[in-house]
């Protein structure tokens, strides 16, 4: 089917603002249902073409609408991030079910941000909405997005404001190129320090380089500011007005893995008709080798387990719910489709989480012991100390920032041959373990600070002894110096095969930087701390603290 494109067709938002959009139509027939997308990186950008086909998708019988959204690229208004979405979305739906040769249904496609102006949208009820897929994108912003337990998802904030500052720079100086070059120069400059020096700049709640180029943060520092606004982009607590099918897609190596997860819980539990799938995929990488592990063609979004590629999926399932009477183009997915690392592996579930996952305690031992079996009377307390001016660097996990660090399973040797990371590590396992569902640590432990962070860590260890990250997770406590307490530690959800042989390892450390900002030891608010020192910190694993990750066992 020959397709034709229309460039930069605008759409009149409620308060006069123009956005433009690109038109990907069949060149014949019709009426056809749309599928929009609304996004801030450029209509125009390869990501675009990473998350959908809009040319493959047009030649499967679709309009497809591709939009900056507002103060991006070729649309007009300021650049807000997240503050427009639901209004703009609102209105963008009901002009685009109005567009010639359509059936007057609209989908909406495409992830992370653009995962969540679809949310966004179906929130603020256009009645031609339809259906929405989002992938990889969040449902509590201050759990994944802005901040993690407590701590900042520096990881992410600093190389996307950057990098999204560089269209506001543009648009600013536009009129003069005697300052756009140094502005952009600039700007540039710190872009590309942002592993070696930016990073580490103070405040890290009020960045000194977003001050220095007038530009938004990712949310974080406004949020702060103005916690109410946050509900521009907070999904949680709201899935049940959403009265739309939903084709949720994410990875377990993803930023936004447990959003996506309790976007669909919510949504079934709320008796919409939603569908799950979670590959082993980062934010950005959808294939079968991710980190250091080749998960198998099978694992990547052009086969799923040779259902077709995604692209082909999401047509299936949009014609569904957009072309009222259309005979089925595909097979009917399952309520859930996962990915099972470790045996590598599609499988098809009728639920998460799954019934069945039965929480299991596992305990730290002394001298880095770990065991199903609880600690005795003598446990004992290990110690370390966290310097926030020697923090325990990321290595792996679910991340996006900038290009030095890798995201996925990698090996963690760096991390584990650290005085101020403490390892603990099981027998050999008998037979495979599988763990599927949400993974929780409860730490007993004190510092003589008067805050500071707790982060946990679950590895697989093969037969060779290299040990790979599969969860971790954070927690920043206020507390008072000296004195123990429990505290738990959400390291997010997985299905993963610990194979025979294999043995299971938990660090317990209290920095991940920079996907996380540093405690500074020193209770100072993000937005002003700037001196720190060192902490002592204390972790306890006897009877009466038994400090212990859960997991959730899936028995064969």
């Amino acid at each position: 089917m020959d397709v034709t494109v229309e460039y930069d067709v605008p759409a009149t938002m409620r308060d006069g603002t123009v956005l433009r959009a690109n038109i990907y139509r069949p060149a014949s027939g019709g009426p056809y249902p749309v599928l929009l997308a609304r996004l801030p990186y450029g209509k125009n950008f390869a990501l675009v073409s990473a998350m959908m086909d809009p040319l493959r998708l047009a030649r499967g019988g679709f309009i497809v609408v591709i939009q900056d959204t507002r103060g991006r690229f070729a649309s007009d208004g300021e650049w807000e991030p997240w503050t427009y979405e639901a209004d703009d979305g609102y209105d963008t739906v009901r002009w685009a079910a109005a567009l010639p040769d359509t059936n007057g249904r609209v989908g909406m496609i495409g992830g992370s941000y653009f995962g969540n102006t679809q949310w966004m949208a179906a929130l603020s009820k256009p009645p031609e909405l339809h259906a929405i897929a989002p992938q990889i994108t969040f449902s509590e912003p201050n759990d994944g997005l802005f901040a993690r337990g407590g701590a900042i998802e520096l990881g992410i904030t600093l190389p996307w404001s950057l990098m999204q500052g560089m269209d506001t720079v543009m648009k600013r100086h536009a009129d003069d190129p005697a300052t756009l070059g140094p502005a952009l120069g600039a700007l540039i400059h710190d872009t590309d320090r942002t592993a070696p020096s930016g990073y580490w700049e103070l405040p890290s709640g009020r960045h000194p380089a977003f001050q220095r180029h007038g530009i938004p943060d990712l949310g974080f520092e406004r949020a702060l500011n103005d916690p109410e606004w946050s509900a521009a982009c907070r999904v949680a607590g709201r899935q049940a007005e959403v009265d739309l099918p939903s084709l949720n897609i994410g990875g377990w190596y993803d930023i936004f893995c447990q959003g996506t997860l309790d976007n669909y819980t919510e949504s079934r539990a709320a008796g919409r008709p939603a569908t799950l799938i979670m590959g082993p995929w980062t934010h950005m990488n959808r294939t079968g080798q991710i980190g250091d592990v080749n998960f198998g063609m099978a694992a990547s979004a052009d086969l799923l387990g040779f259902r077709g590629t995604l692209t082909d999926v999401q047509t299936t399932w949009f014609r569904k719910w957009l072309t009222p009477g259309a005979a089925p183009s595909g097979p009917e997915l399952p309520p859930v489709l996962l990915f099972v690392m470790g045996k590598n592996e599609w499988r098809e579930e009728q639920e998460w989480p799954l019934a069945r996952a039965v929480d299991t305690d596992v305990f730290l031992h002394p001298d880095g012991g770990l065991a199903f079996d609880a600690p005795g009377p003598d446990g004992g307390i290990e110690t370390y100390v966290h310097d926030p001016a020697d923090p325990v660097p990321t290595v792996g996990g679910a991340t996006l920032m900038s290009s030095e660090y890798r995201s996925g399973p990698l090996d963690q040797a760096p991390v584990e041959a650290r005085p101020d990371v403490l390892v603990y590590t099981s027998e050999p396992l008998a037979e495979d373990l599988e763990v599927t569902g949400r993974v929780r640590a409860f730490v007993h432990a004190a510092t003589d600070a008067p805050s500071t962070d707790w982060v946990v860590r679950l590895c697989d260890v093969d037969s060779q002894g290299v040990s790979l990250n599969v969860v971790d997770g954070i927690t920043r406590v206020k507390t008072t110096p000296g004195e123990f307490a429990e505290h738990v530690v959400d390291l997010w959800s997985t299905s993963y095969v610990f194979r025979a042989g294999h043995r299971l390892r938990v660090h317990v450390t209290s920095s991940n930087f920079p996907r996380w900002d540093r405690n500074l030891s020193t209770g100072a608010s993000p937005d002003s701390g700037t001196d720190f020192h060192p902490a002592r910190q204390e972790i306890a694993h006897d009877a009466a603290r038994p400090s212990r990750i859960v997991l959730p066992v899936v028995r064969p």
